[in-house]
C-alpha cells in the first residue's frame, strides 16, 4: 500500500507487516502523524502531539529489528493514551486547568505494557473535567467532535479516543472506564471495546498523592478502543500482563477453556419502561441474527435485575464522589462540570454513611446472583442504550438531558458495580433524520472471560462490517 494509506490498516494488519519487514515502523508512524495533523484540527480528539518522540522511538524500533532483537506482537503500531493516566514526562491534567503542570514521574501501567509490546505513542487524547462525562469537552483543551458530524456527542470520557481512532488516528486508542467511558465513545463512534472485569488489566497512577475510593478501585478499568473485533485479540494479551504495582490484579491468560457445545446467550430487549428506539430494536435483531448463525445458542430470557443493580452502584460512587471529590470539583472545576454534578447527585441520590457501607456489601449479593445466572448464559446480548447516542452537551441541559445521557445507562454502569467484563460493536448504521449513526449493542462475559465477549462481537462485525471505511467515505473533510 502507497504512502498515505498506511493509517487505514488496523493493528493486526500493521503488526504483521511491521514484523515481517515489509514497513517499518518509521513508515507506519510517518503516516499515522500525517493522517493525524490532517484531520485532527477538525476534530480535536488528540491535544498532545507527540510526533517527535513517535519518530525517534520508531527509528529505534527499526535499528533493533534489524540487529535482530526480539519483536513485539504490537511493534510499530500507532496508538494514543488518554490524558487521565501517566505517561513519563507529560502531564496527566484529567481534562483540568489546575493540573496542567502535573508531570508524570514515570509511566502507567497500561503505557508501559503498550510500550513493551512494542506500540508507538502518537499522541495523547482528550477527556471531559475529572473524566466524568459521557461528553468530551472541558476549559482547559476544548470540544471533542465526532467524525459523524456534529448531531453527535463524541461520547466520553473517553471521548478522544474513540474519536482519534474512528477518524484513523492511530490503530488502537487507550481509555477507561468507570461507568461507561469506554463503551460510550464506542457507542458514539462506531468503535469496538471491551470493558475488562474486575483486576484483568493492572492499573495506577505513580503521580497520584493518594489511593482511589474503594469503589473507583473496583468500578474503574483500563482499557482500548479499537475499530475491529480482531484487534483487541492481538492487544489486549499485551495490556493484561502482570505490574506489582496493581496488587489487585488477576494474572490469567487472556484465552480461556475452549467451549464445550455451543455456547447459550441471554438475549433481552429489556429497558425498564424506557422507550426501545427502533433503529436500537433493529440493532438487537440483526446482533441476534448474527450469533445464532455463527452458532451461538441465542434465548431471549432477562437476566438477573440489571436496573436495581445498576441504580444502587451509580448511587453508591456517586456517594464516594461526594465524599472524596467534591471539594476537587467546586475548587478546579468549571462553573458547567459542577453544575453537571448537582445534576448527578439528583438523577443517583449519593448514599452516604453506614447505607454506603450496607450498598458495598449488597454489591457481593449482585455478583452471586449473576455468576450463577452466567453459569447457564455465559453471554448476555443487550442494548447499550435504549435509544441512538444523544447530541453535544445533552448533560448540560438539567435533569432532563442527564436523565438521556446517564439516567437510562444501566446496561452500561451495572456491569461496572458487578465487575463483568462487556463488549461493544456497531450493530447497525442508523439513517437519521440529523445525519448517520452507528448504533451499538453490549454484550456482557463471565468474570474473567473477555475473550468470549470479544468472540461474540467479531460474529456481529461479521455480519454487520466495519464502521471505519463507511465513515471515511461518507465524510469527506475525512476522506
Amino acid at each position: 500500500m502507497a504512502n498515505g494509506d498506511i493509517w487505514r490498516f488496523g493493528a493486526t494488519e500493521l503488526a504483521a507487516l511491521t514484523r515481517k519487514g515489509d514497513l517499518s515502523a518509521e513508515e507506519v508512524i510517518q503516516d499515522a502523524l500525517e493522517r493525524m495533523h490532517q484531520v485532527n484540527p477538525d476534530l480535536n480528539a488528540v491535544v498532545e502531539d507527540l510526533g517527535a518522540d513517535a519518530l525517534e522511538r520508531a527509528s529505534a524500533l527499526d535499528q533493533a529489528r534489524r540487529d535482530g532483537a526480539p519483536i513485539g506482537p504490537l511493534h510499530g503500531v500507532p496508538v494514543t493514551i488518554k490524558v487521565n493516566v501517566d505517561q513519563k514526562g507529560h502531564a496527566t491534567t484529567n481534562g483540568v486547568t489546575a493540573l496542567k503542570h502535573m508531570i508524570a514521574p514515570d509511566d502507567a501501567p497500561v503505557v508501559a505494557n503498550l510500550q513493551n509490546a512494542g506500540a508507538i505513542v502518537i499522541g495523547r487524547t482528550n477527556t471531559p473535567e475529572f473524566s466524568f462525562r459521557a461528553d468530551t469537552d472541558n476549559p482547559l483543551y476544548g470540544r471533542t467532535h465526532n467524525p459523524w458530524g456534529g448531531h453527535i456527542s463524541p461520547g466520553g470520557s473517553s471521548g478522544g479516543a474513540g474519536a482519534a481512532v474512528m477518524a484513523g488516528i492511530g490503530a488502537l486508542g487507550h481509555g477507561n472506564d468507570i461507568g461507561g467511558s469506554l463503551r460510550f465513545p464506542a457507542a458514539a463512534n462506531g468503535a469496538v471495546t471491551v470493558k475488562p472485569g474486575l483486576g484483568r488489566v493492572p492499573a495506577w497512577n505513580p503521580s497520584q498523592k493518594v489511593e482511589r475510593g474503594m469503589l473507583a478501585q473496583s468500578m474503574s478499568v483500563q482499557g482500548l478502543l479499537s475499530r475491529t473485533a480482531k484487534d483487541l485479540h492481538l492487544s489486549m494479551p499485551c495490556l493484561i500482563a502482570p505490574d506489582l504495582r496493581d496488587p489487585f490484579h488477576v494474572p490469567m491468560p487472556w484465552r480461556g477453556a475452549e467451549p464445550d457445545g455451543p455456547i447459550k446467550v441471554a438475549f433481552t430487549k429489556n429497558t425498564f419502561g424506557y422507550a426501545l428506539h427502533p433503529e436500537v430494536d433493529k440493532a438487537l435483531d440483526t446482533a441476534r441474527d448474527a450469533l445464532i448463525d455463527a452458532g451461538y445458542h441465542v434465548e431471549e430470557i432477562d437476566p438477573p435485575d440489571v436496573f436495581e443493580c445498576g441504580r444502587v452502584g451509580y448511587r453508591a460512587l456517586m456517594g464516594e464522589v461526594l465524599t472524596l471529590m467534591k471539594g476537587d470539583i467546586e475548587a478546579a472545576g468549571s462553573q458547567t462540570i459542577q453544575d453537571i454534578f448537582e445534576i448527578y447527585f439528583q438523577e443517583f441520590s449519593p448514599i452516604v454513611g453506614d447505607d454506603l457501607i450496607r450498598a458495598l456489601a449488597q454489591r457481593s449479593q449482585y455478583a452471586r446472583e449473576w455468576s450463577l445466572f452466567m453459569q447457564d448464559y455465559p453471554l448476555v446480548l443487550s442494548p447499550f442504550l435504549p435509544q441512538p447516542f444523544f447530541k453535544p452537551d445533552r448533560d448540560t441541559e438539567g435533569a432532563e438531558g442527564v436523565h438521556e445521557v446517564l439516567g437510562c445507562a444501566v446496561y452500561s454502569y451495572a456491569m461496572n458495580f458487578l465487575g463483568l467484563p462487556a463488549a461493544s460493536v456497531p450493530a447497525r448504521l442508523a439513517e437519521l433524520p440529523n445525519g448517520p449513526q452507528p448504533i451499538n449493542i453490549q454484550i456482557a462475559a463471565r468474570r474473567w472471560c473477555e475473550d468470549m465477549a470479544v468472540d461474540a462481537a467479531a460474529a456481529v462485525e461479521e455480519r454487520v462490517g466495519q464502521m471505519a471505511p463507511i465513515l471515511w467515505d461518507r465524510m469527506g473533510v475525512l476522506a
